[in-house]
C-alpha cells in the first residue's frame, strides 16, 4: 500500500495537541480516532477519504491521504480552511462575557468542522442517548456491513441510498435499536429526495431547521447539530446535557427547556452562537472530569 506524502494543511494555523483532540474526538466526528502506530497521529475517514493529521513541532498540521488521494480540496473544506476562524472568534462576546471568555482560553483556536451533511445527519441520529464511544461504535458497525472497505479495517459510510435497500432488523443488528427505524425512515425518504440535502445548505437557517425536524426521530438539538457540523451554519446552538449544565451555571437559567436555552444561545452569542457553543462544551466536559 502506497501512502500520500505529509503536507501541510493551508490556512489552518496552529493548535495545540490537547484543542486538536477536542476538535476531533470531542463529539463534532464519530470517526476519528488515535492512530495505532503513533498517538501523535490522528486517523479518520469521511466520504471515501482516509487522512492521517499530525502536529509540527510549531503545532502547525500536516495530513497525509491513504485512501480518495486527488481530494485534497475535500480535506481542506472539512477542516475549515476557508474560514478565518481568529475573526469569528473575535466577534463572540467575550470581552463582556467572561465565562465565554475562560472557555476560548481553555481552547484557543478551536473551530468547527464542516462534514458531510448525509453522514453528520446519520451519526446525530445515533447519537440520541448514547455517550461518544458508543456513537462510534454505532457508526463503525454500519459502515463495516454496509460500506466499502478504503483501506484494511476502515469502512466508507454507505450512503441514504444503500441504507434505503436495508432493513430494519438490520441495522438494529448493527446495535441501533430504536434508533434503526428512525434510520430507515430516514433513508427511504433521502433516497427518493436526492437534492434534500443541496436543498438543506441552500436554506436559510429556520426553513432548514424546519426541514430537517420534518424527519422521522430529527428533533431541535439533532436537527442543530446537522445544521452546525454538516452545514456550516454557525448560528445553530445545539443544546445537549452538557451545554444545558454549562448554561444554567453560568447564566442562571433554572428550569429552562433546550428550546429556550437554544434561543437564549442565538440571541447572546449572534450570528456565530455555534463556535460559543463547542467552546462551552468543551470547557463544561472538562470542569466535569
Amino acid at each position: 500500500m502506497e501512502w500520500g506524502e505529509w503536507q501541510e494543511l493551508p490556512q489552518f494555523g496552529s493548535i495545540s495537541p490537547k484543542v486538536l483532540s477536542e476538535l476531533l474526538d470531542g463529539g463534532q466526528s464519530f470517526r476519528w480516532e488515535p492512530a495505532v502506530t503513533d498517538q501523535r497521529i490522528w486517523q479518520g475517514v469521511f466520504q471515501d477519504i482516509v487522512l492521517q493529521v499530525r502536529h509540527q513541532p510549531d503545532f502547525q498540521l500536516n495530513y497525509r491521504l491513504l485512501a480518495g488521494g486527488a481530494e485534497h480540496e475535500a480535506v481542506r473544506t472539512y477542516f475549515g480552511c476557508e474560514r478565518n476562524w481568529d475573526l469569528l472568534s473575535d466577534n463572540l462576546p467575550w470581552r463582556s462575557d467572561h465565562e465565554l471568555k475562560a472557555s476560548m482560553d481553555t481552547f484557543p483556536k478551536l473551530r468547527i468542522l464542516k462534514q458531510p451533511l448525509g453522514e453528520t445527519l446519520f451519526s446525530f441520529i445515533c447519537s440520541t442517548a448514547k455517550q461518544i464511544p458508543q456513537i462510534k461504535q454505532c457508526c463503525l458497525n454500519v459502515s463495516k456491513r454496509f460500506g466499502k472497505e478504503l483501506i484494511s479495517g476502515v469502512y466508507s459510510w454507505p450512503g441514504w441510498e444503500t441504507l434505503a435497500s436495508v432493513t430494519e432488523m438490520e441495522l438494529r443488528d448493527c446495535k441501533l435499536g430504536y434508533r434503526a427505524k428512525y434510520i430507515s425512515a430516514i433513508a427511504q425518504t433521502l433516497a427518493r429526495e436526492q437534492d434534500f440535502e443541496t436543498k438543506i445548505q441552500n436554506k436559510g437557517f429556520d426553513e432548514a431547521k424546519s426541514m430537517l425536524m420534518e424527519l422521522p426521530g430529527v428533533g431541535e438539538k439533532v436537527a442543530d447539530c446537522v445544521l452546525l457540523f454538516g452545514a456550516g451554519k454557525l448560528e445553530a446552538f445545539p443544546v445537549d446535557t452538557w451545554i444545558l449544565k454549562a448554561m444554567k451555571r453560568i447564566y442562571n437559567l433554572e428550569n429552562w427547556d433546550s428550546g429556550k436555552v437554544a434561543h437564549f444561545g442565538r440571541v447572546h452569542f449572534g450570528k456565530y452562537a455555534g463556535l460559543a457553543q463547542q467552546f462551552l462544551f468543551a470547557r463544561e466536559r472538562m470542569l466535569s472530569i
